[in-house]
């Protein structure tokens, strides 16, 4: 057993039990009490001067992305989109795409992240990669169809998205997990919408859709489809029959909010990407109100430009207050819940995202001992406000350390960043003549 010494807890619900005995054994947590359990360990590991809490759970990612960081700046989400993202993508191989993945783990491994949902392509490259580094990771093959009159069927993507269910969902004991995707309402058909709702009713899997990320999404979705909304459209056609994973969710109204209630389906906020594209602010408080889950996502590294988790969690909770002009419209107990136990939920980890007797041991150690860490009222609201990504000192997963002070324990972060480095300027090199 590996035993974390008479630290301080802050549980998913943002409690906080300073004093606290946690003991990993496998890939579970056997024990959580405020005396120290008998017997010989393993492996000790002080708390004096840290905080240990659950992983962060990252609920929508575009890993791969990490090759295209500072690649378009400056721009809005069409114009990044069609004249910097889609001409680099449209080079990528799945080396490259295996290389991508790899880095942003190590970057969510120093942040704290144990698992993320992914959507995106050449999805056995991904798999590889987090296989390996021994990460989490709900893997989607994004899906997108412009002709009308296109059997989803017949289509290359579509059965990519199949076999990589078929061969890999559950796989090294249920970390990796496949959903399905859709892109978005503004890049299908409603035969693609039709096809990947039947097929995720059929398996009982998650799907995982951009919604109303821009006004003009939303606005064009509505011109197009006799009023409705991106979450009126999808819901009609049965995609949020089984648990929705739903990006953004900025634009949304009320009566979507209320579709999602009644569907389960999750929002997830992504504050530091939709600043960066200027789409606008996610209204979590409303969410909230209409009992929607919320959780978090950074989006990609080439519109965030980190997976640095606690900034994000900082800006999830300080946005609505602006917006609200209430200072209380979002709390840090809030906030660590989303970060925590709502995106393993969402990503139907029902076993992850707090500390427990019997839950996957994925856990985190911040390191509280900085003078921007001190004094500690509440040590909740100090991780929430005062702490930054460079704080986490230790990240486990399934009981196993995959970062500590450092020290990348499943990978050579030198020759992962130097591989994707020269993946990243090829490409660019190749778009750019």
């Amino acid at each position: 057993m590996i035993l974390f010494d008479n630290i301080t807890l802050i549980n998913h619900d943002g409690t906080v039990e300073p004093h606290a005995y946690v003991g990993v054994e496998g890939a579970q947590i056997a024990f959580v009490g405020k005396e120290r359990p008998a017997g010989s360990f393993e492996r000790v590991i002080t708390g004096c001067g840290r905080i240990l809490l659950p992983g962060f759970y990252n609920a929508h990612a575009h890993s791969p992305m990490t090759l295209m960081r500072g690649y378009g700046e400056n721009l809005k989400l069409d114009r990044w989109l069609n004249d910097r993202i889609f001409p680099y993508e449209a080079e990528l191989t799945g080396e490259a795409v295996y290389r991508a993945t790899k880095l942003a783990l190590a970057e969510s491994f120093r942040s704290g992240i144990v698992s993320s949902s992914d959507m995106y392509y050449f999805c056995d490259d991904m798999i590889r990669a987090a296989s390996e580094t021994g990460a989490k990771m709900n893997v989607a093959r994004a899906l997108v169809m412009f002709d009308d009159r296109a059997d989803p069927a017949a289509d290359k993507r579509y059965n990519e998205a199949l076999y990589t269910y078929k061969h890999f969902h559950g796989r090294d004991e249920g970390r990796i997990l496949v959903d399905y995707a859709l892109h978005a309402e503004y890049t299908s058909t409603p035969a693609l919408v039709s096809a990947i709702a039947s097929l995720a009713k059929e398996t009982g899997t998650r799907v995982q859709v951009h919604v109303s990320e821009t006004r003009a999404e939303h606005e064009e979705c509505k011109a197009r489809h006799e009023g409705k909304t991106p979450v009126q459209y999808l819901a009609d056609l049965g995609l949020f029959d089984t648990p929705a994973v739903c990006a953004h969710c900025v634009w949304v109204e009320d009566e979507d909010r209320v579709i999602m209630r009644e569907k389960g389906a999750t929002a997830v906020s992504c504050p530091v990407s939709n600043l960066k594209l200027a789409s606008g602010v996610c209204d979590v408080p409303a969410l909230f109100a209409a009992g929607v889950p919320v959780a978090i996502g950074t989006d990609s590294v080439a519109s965030n430009n980190s997976l640095n988790f606690i900034e994000e969690m900082k800006f999830f909770a300080l946005l609505n207050k602006e917006r609200h002009g209430d200072p209380t419209a979002v709390t840090p107990a809030e906030t660590l819940f989303a970060a925590t136990r709502a995106g393993a939920l969402c990503q139907g980890r029902a076993d992850c995202g707090m500390i427990a007797e019997g839950c996957r041991a994925d856990i985190i150690l911040i390191d509280a001992s900085g003078p921007h860490m001190t004094p500690v009222y509440d040590a909740c609201t100090n991780v929430v406000y005062s702490a930054s990504g460079g704080d986490v000192c230790l990240t486990m997963i399934d009981g196993r350390i995959v970062y500590e002070n450092g020290e990348y324990m499943t990978m050579d972060i030198e020759k992962v960043k130097a591989e994707a480095a020269e993946s990243a300027y090829a490409i660019a090199e190749e778009v750019n003549g």
